[in-house]
């Protein structure tokens, strides 16, 4: 169902405080700068607001889909149907408790995840270095277990706050959230809201030494200055997958404007004009290639969403 302008100020009037757009270019949102338009882009201010969406567009049968960093995803040129919601009013980082061996953190999900490695860089909290140079907010983190050089989102967690598509606010305990690699029980419908997180604690100067060294490996292995969603396939178990992309020949392919990165093949980059249909089908012949060589089938890490 989708609800006209009007109908959408008459319904959310009183009940929700943010910001409200209508057929907002998803391409705007989205690291890789492509996807078509939202037919309603929310950014609430507050968990009241979400609670209230939720209970209403359930009630009025209307998809929603939560925008994390805008990394990690790609949006069909279609665009989305339904509702876009954004956490980015969400920042917000708080120190609960600090000995002298760890320290506990409440972090809200729209925080850029390289501002939280910041912030444990500056007070010498350790645990999330190897996640520096990582693009996206903690909440599609926690939701995908970014992972990198060692360092997994699921590693610092204690607990997880987390709202259902009815409305309904539960705090989970990390070991029952069923994560692994890149990827977590926490279902699409599901809206992380915020994390408590335990670090342990080291000299200042060691974090921030551990931090630059990952930093400069990643920039020279990776395309961090491109526009790119980050990995796009599932390392298989024991090989990297921009290896086997390398091997089987896929280094440099392109398809209008995306190219597989000749920094590291497992990142595909937008040259300025690329659309998701020429995205998805370099997917399929990279895929293919490796499949041919190696009969390995890669598995997507990136999130395709948005109306075909």
């Amino acid at each position: 169902m989708r609800l006209s302008e009007q109908e959408w100020v008459e319904t959310f009037k009183g009940i929700y405080q943010g910001e409200v757009g209508f057929d907002i270019p998803m391409k705007d949102y989205t690291n890789l700068l492509i996807g078509g338009p939202a037919d309603v882009f929310l950014r609430p201010e507050d968990p009241l607001s979400i609670r209230n969406l939720m209970v209403t567009l359930k009630k009025k049968n209307v998809p929603f889909f939560t925008l994390g960093g805008g990394t990690n995803v790609l949006v069909r040129d279609g665009g989305i149907e339904g509702v876009v919601l954004s956490l980015k009013e969400f920042r917000r980082i708080e120190v609960l408790k600090e000995t002298e061996n760890y320290a506990e953190l409440f972090v809200e999900a729209g925080v850029p995840l390289q501002k939280l490695v910041n912030f444990c860089k500056e007070r010498g909290y350790a645990g999330v270095e190897g996640l520096t140079g990582v693009p996206g907010s903690v909440g599609g983190a926690i939701c995908g277990n970014a992972g990198s050089y060692g360092c997994e989102m699921k590693d610092t967690l204690v607990s997880v706050a987390i709202m259902d598509a009815s409305g309904r606010l539960d705090r989970f305990k990390a070991e029952g959230l069923g994560f692994g690699y890149r990827s977590s029980g926490i279902a699409p419908t599901d809206i992380v809201l915020s994390a408590n997180m335990k670090l342990g604690r080291d000299e200042k100067e060691a974090v921030a030494a551990r931090t630059g060294e990952f930093f400069a490996e990643k920039k020279q292995t990776q395309p961090i200055s491109e526009r790119s969603a980050g990995c796009v396939f599932k390392n298989p178990e024991g090989t990297p997958a921009g290896r086997l992309i390398d091997e089987a020949g896929c280094k440099g392919l392109k398809v209008g404007g995306i190219e597989v990165s000749i920094v590291h093949a497992n990142f595909f980059v937008n040259a300025g004009a690329g659309t998701a249909a020429d995205y998805l089908e370099l997917m399929d012949r990279v895929s293919s290639a490796v499949q041919k060589k190696f009969g390995l089938t890669l598995e997507p890490e990136i999130r395709v969403v948005g109306r075909e």
